[in-house]
């Protein structure tokens, strides 16, 4: 399909993995909990990249600060594309719901699921390692553009990635019917 698409598949974790990193994440392979459990992944999700999102605010005034007007218009731009990526997680019509209860879907399909989700939870690290950055980058005051760099590259992939995301949904939605 895509390099992103192959990277996200082959780098998938195991499901145990995937559950011991959402508190309170039960049934999720559950016919009858899916639609719920899909549901507390994108507010676990969404709920963690608020915190990413205000952590680059008070980055930001680090920045603006110290002198660093010249770097508001890249950074408001991956801020952006960090929120954006919130909102279509936390808007998300659960991927588990209709189609789910009247069609079996196979071991290998859920396996497909899993390694989208489980990426979506990775994102969360990947945009900690970025913002770290950005924030020694800041504090050294050296680096800075290459910072927001590597943080706005994190932003595209991770929306690419969830885009990825809701055309495997449709697809299978497409391929079960």
């Amino acid at each position: 399909m895509s390099e992103l698409y192959d990277r996200i598949v082959s780098e998938r974790g195991s499901f145990e993995r995937l559950v011991a990193r959402l508190p309170g994440f039960k049934g999720y392979v559950d016919n009858k909990a899916r639609r719920s459990a899909d549901r507390l992944l994108r507010d676990h999700i969404a709920d963690q990249l608020s915190q990413r999102v205000a952590r680059l605010v008070r980055i930001e005034k680090v920045l603006l600060d110290n002198g660093g007007l010249s770097f508001m218009t890249k950074t408001q731009s991956a801020k952006t594309k960090l929120q954006l990526y919130r909102d279509r997680v936390a808007a998300a019509v659960p991927g588990y719901s209709g189609f789910f209860a009247a069609i079996k879907i196979g071991a290998e399909e859920m396996e497909k699921l899993y390694s989208f989700d489980e990426a979506q939870v990775r994102y969360l690290d990947q945009f900690d390692t970025a913002l770290t950055g950005l924030e020694s980058a800041v504090n050294a005051k050296d680096g800075i553009a290459e910072a927001i760099s590597a943080l706005d590259q994190v932003t595209v992939e991770a929306n690419d990635a969830f885009s990825l995301r809701e055309d495997v949904l449709t697809g299978l939605d497409k391929s079960l019917s």
